[in-house]
């Protein structure tokens, strides 16, 4: 019987995850979860022909209804409201550490391994979630809803390496067909856009509407606000002295609001609901790091409770500043929690 599961997609981390716990001397099984991708045959067999040369045994988890209920009716009614979502934010603690984690435990694996690179270290208050080692590769920021009962049987092997030890380590394992071909794509997308995945979900869509400037100035017509986020430029199609951007949605009015890139810069933001990692906040107001997207470097900024939310005031304006995505909150390479901005 297997100790330890690994969430296996068929790439090279998580193969790597899987070799090198076997080397360990673990009893793992592969878990791959069945979204509903559009691809899905071609993965499974993918996985299977990874599990085969691994000599592990492979489960396919049917998740695809948990999927589209909890992740895509998410995504598709976030645009429709006129905020812009991160699915993988909102799957991690639901899908991957919340379905397949418990389809591991029913097998008896006391642990879910994946190939996130990110590290848990052990404090006298509980596990921490820090950063990998690798900054251009860690994925702390998309595991900020996950809290102390899943971290407990949680492992991240890749937390200490760097990209390219894991590509070399997979050709000394002889899987020497990775390199180029990691998709940093949504899973579900598969190449399409986002405005073509909305457009084909079979939900009714806004309709065209009005671009005003930031004074309600009607500068032309836009063809349906899931089609825009903030910072957006391309597609805009209004000529002036200088460029414009999109800096706010008007749903209720369903006009998109446009400004220079001077309108996108702001201090202050608000979260409705925060979740933290060590199950209760810190003490505050604190003085954290704050990342306002996944490519977004972090930027201090003075922290405190506001009414049952929290306000966040940057030290710096920041750019494009998006309701929808998650402000995620870090105390050095700590996690401490993050929520999604209102």
């Amino acid at each position: 019987m297997a100790d330890i599961a690994v969430a296996m997609s068929g790439g090279v981390d998580s193969t790597v995850t899987a070799r090198l716990l076997v080397q360990q001397g673990h009893a793992v099984c592969g878990l791959f979860m069945a979204l509903g991708q559009p691809d899905l045959d071609r993965q499974v067999a993918r996985v299977q022909e990874v599990a085969r040369r691994l000599g592990v045994p492979v489960r396919i988890i049917e998740l695809s209804e948990a999927f589209r209920r909890h992740v895509l009716d998410y995504f598709v009614g976030s645009y429709l409201q006129g905020r812009t979502p991160n699915p993988c934010v909102v799957c991690n603690p639901v899908i991957k550490f919340g379905r397949l984690l418990a389809a591991a435990r029913q097998m008896g694996c006391t642990t879910l391994a994946t190939g996130h690179y990110v590290r848990l270290r052990q404090s006298p208050h509980g596990l921490l979630l820090c950063k990998g080692r690798d900054p251009l590769k860690d994925q702390s920021y998309f595991l900020c809803g996950l809290q102390q009962q899943e971290l407990a049987h949680l492992a991240f092997p890749l937390g200490d390496l760097h990209k390219e030890e894991v590509y070399r380590l997979a050709e000394d394992f002889g899987f020497d067909d990775f390199r180029g071909r990691e998709s940093q794509d949504v899973c579900f997308l598969k190449g399409q856009s986002v405005q073509h995945f909305l457009e084909g979900y079979g939900v009714p869509l806004p309709g065209a509407g009005e671009v005003v400037d930031d004074r309600g100035r009607v500068l032309g017509r836009h063809g349906g606000i899931h089609r825009y986020t903030i910072g957006q430029r391309r597609g805009l199609g209004i000529p002036g002295p200088e460029p414009l951007y999109v800096v706010g949605l008007d749903v209720a009015h369903n006009r998109v609001i446009v400004g220079t890139d001077e309108h996108l810069r702001q201090q202050r933001l608000l979260i409705a609901e925060m979740n933290w990692l060590a199950g209760t906040a810190p003490p505050l107001p604190a003085t954290l790091t704050v990342k306002i997207r996944y490519r977004h470097q972090g930027a201090a900024a003075r922290v405190k409770r506001r009414g049952t939310g929290y306000e966040i005031v940057f030290h710096e304006p920041q750019r494009a500043i998006t309701p929808g995505q998650f402000a995620v909150l870090y105390e050095g390479d700590t996690l401490l929690g993050g929520g999604a901005i209102v």
